[in-house]
């Protein structure tokens, strides 16, 4: 008897999900891509095998709950979609069948406390700011608790930044040559805030206007992609409504949050909003992107050369596509040697909750890419995504390896003509 997925049965994203299982071939080619197969060795823990899976769940052949953990193992990572050779749109089946799990399947007490202690704090600046102070009051208990909630506490710095408040609005620097509004982020604002203080100077001295809207929130990545399509569709519908009409772009600085906003279209699928997803998503570009296409004004060489380790973060390189404008970028600072890591297309091992929810192979995969970074003799390393700077530091400190981790645009700003590189 032959079977086929009811995609109409299964909401509007149904057709995403069938669409992509019928594009896979089962060639193999994303096994050797798939960071979760090259560490676990099991097909059911690769691309093509967690295909099969979903079909099989969804064409109602095979119980959800065998599925589930080789499903919930996936980084999320989108390796596999460059090395698919039939352009199969694995990230929206992922996310979509996540979304269509969720309400099916049975979680344990501790699971759904974990979940929602994520997804009603890391969203939200100020409760997350809160409770990582309280997690670092309660570091000491850390032997006595549970693997995965002694791994959130060890992943929290010593001390937290001082609070910022962004500028609603920033005037460029000499003749406007353009006007963006920024995407603040939410865990990257309590973690890194000098992130984005750089991207606002640097495109400011580069003659951009910056508009930080007040009524932005999250992106809504982080529920999107452990299934919590509801959030991730509220949080979609916030920002559409918050960013305003007369920009150039809507600037990231996150790869993952910048990801997600192209991920609009898809999560409001079937909804009247689609429209204003595609329109918000087609305006949405990292902020290296937008430098790059721009044109920068100049940077001002290093003091002194400095051997810098670039690393691709997954929802930047596999998500956005975008690989080359951060590279041009740090090239075009004098004194600064930019160097390759080993199996660069690997995810870290960071992945939005992933280090939470499975902390095993988190570490394995942090433990390779730090050892693969110091394999390059580098001295610094630059990525796109708070989640990776936080996972490379804490394992490079782990392999005894305390390089100086800072996002791209930090190093841009730092060497920006007129700036803190030429003072």
């Amino acid at each position: 008897m032959q079977h086929s997925i009811p995609s109409a049965e299964l909401g509007p994203r149904g057709q995403a999900m069938a669409d992509a299982v019928s594009s896979c071939v089962h060639c193999g080619f994303c096994l050797p891509a798939c960071p979760t197969y090259q560490v676990l060795g099991e097909e059911m823990d690769s691309p093509r095998g967690r295909i099969f899976l979903m079909k099989d769940v969804l064409e109602d052949r095979l119980p959800l709950e065998q599925a589930l953990p080789y499903v919930d193992r996936c980084l999320g990572c989108l390796g596999c979609e460059p090395a698919c050779p039939s352009g199969v749109q694995y990230g929206d089946l992922i996310t979509s069948f996540r979304a269509h799990s969720e309400r099916k399947r049975s979680r344990t007490f501790f699971d759904r406390l974990m979940r929602q202690v994520v997804l009603q704090t890391l969203p939200y600046t100020a409760r997350f700011r809160w409770a990582a102070r309280l997690g670092k009051l309660a570091s000491f208990t850390s032997p006595l608790l549970p693997h995965r909630l002694s791994n959130m506490l060890a992943m929290l710095p010593a001390q937290l930044p001082p609070s910022e408040q962004l500028p609603e609005v920033t005037p460029a620097i000499g003749p406007r040559r353009a006007r963006v509004a920024l995407l603040a982020g939410c865990a990257q604002q309590v973690l890194a805030p000098q992130i984005n203080r750089a991207a606002i100077e640097l495109l400011s001295r580069n003659g951009v206007e910056v508009v930080v809207p007040q009524a932005q929130g999250c992106c809504g990545a982080l529920a999107a992609h452990t299934g919590a399509d509801r959030l991730a569709m509220e949080a979609a519908r916030k920002n559409l409504r918050a960013f305003p009409g007369d920009i150039n772009a809507v600037v990231t600085t996150a790869a993952g949050c910048g990801s997600g906003m192209h991920e609009y279209p898809l999560w409001l699928k079937g909804t009247q909003e689609e429209a204003q997803a595609h329109a918000l998503a087609s305006m949405t570009k990292d902020v290296c992107v937008f430098l790059a296409e721009l044109g920068p004004v100049g940077f001002a060489p290093l003091a002194d050369p400095l051997r810098v380790a670039y690393h691709d973060a997954c929802h930047l390189a596999h998500g956005q596509g975008v690989r080359e404008q951060p590279r041009q970028l740090l090239q075009m600072i004098g004194n600064l040697e930019l160097v390759e890591v080993p199996d660069r297309e690997f995810c870290c091992g960071s992945a939005g909750t992933y280090n939470l929810e499975q902390p095993e192979v988190a570490t394995e995969l942090g433990e390779r890419k730090a050892a693969a970074i110091v394999s390059t003799e580098a001295q610094a390393v630059a990525t796109g995504n708070i989640g990776c700077m936080v996972q490379i530091e804490n394992h490079l400190a782990d392999a005894g390896r305390c390089l100086p981790v800072k996002h791209t645009i930090e190093w841009l700003a730092d060497s920006c003509l007129d700036g803190h590189g030429s003072e």
